[in-house]
């Protein structure tokens, strides 16, 4: 769908002021508007809406880093236009194919917008490899190491780390673990992600950085 088409577009803008500049110059192309200010909230909101396209403002300071990620997996198969700051090549590279970056006029915007939708979904960002201590991640080969070896785990041991290093310092209970690594629905139970945290410990040894909080579930200290 283009411009000329209407459609709906999310804005995720944690300005009110900024979120309603963008509305209007976006309306005035005959898009829908729905405004989310916290980013935290994107992912839900990508996914109830099903969207035409996303406008995801990533220039704020302390987001999750997986937040690009998340919000493109909900939204699919709607592209998603990333407002950013100055970035290295590296990460821009690392947020797909739409991107425009701070200051930028709202007619840069649109044209932004309005582009994405003519190309389609963006292409999925190549993962990049993860570090927490001495173990190291990478998704590209999906190899693991631990110090100076490498550490040959399940598909399932390593989905399960994999979630929980791109997510450090974030407290999981056994009930998201399961749908992270299992999968929604996959009828496994609680206990299921003790056996298996018990076995990545195993095999990483010493220094690993799964903790367990009592009472919740596990966390990685990165």
């Amino acid at each position: 769908m283009t411009a000329d088409g209407g459609g709906v577009v999310l804005v995720v803008e944690h300005d009110p002021a900024v979120a309603e500049l963008q509305r209007r110059y976006l309306a005035r192309e005959g898009f829908d508007v729905e405004i989310v200010a916290d980013p935290a909230r994107a992912p839900a909101a990508a996914e109830r809406a099903r969207p035409d396209a996303v406008v995801l403002d990533l220039s704020t300071a302390a987001l999750p880093a997986d937040l690009y990620r998340r919000v493109a997996d909900a939204a699919r198969p709607a592209p998603v236009v990333a407002v950013t700051g100055p970035l290295d090549p590296l990460a821009a590279r690392s947020l797909g194919d739409h991107r425009v970056e701070r200051p930028f006029g709202p007619r840069v915007l649109v044209a932004a917008v309005a582009e994405a939708l003519r190309r389609g979904a963006p292409a999925e960002p190549p993962p990049v490899p993860l570090r927490a201590g001495p173990i190291a991640l990478d998704p590209r080969d999906r190899t693991a190491v631990a110090g100076d070896r490498r550490v040959a785990l399940t598909v399932t041991e390593f989905d399960l780390l994999e979630f929980l290093m791109a997510n450090p310092g974030r407290v999981f209970t056994r009930e998201q673990l399961l749908d992270a690594a299992w999968g929604p629905g996959a009828g496994a139970g609680s206990r299921t992600v003790d056996v298996h945290v018990a076995q990545l410990r195993a095999k990483l040894g010493e220094g690993t950085p799964i903790r367990t909080v009592r009472g919740i579930g596990y966390v990685l200290d990165g």
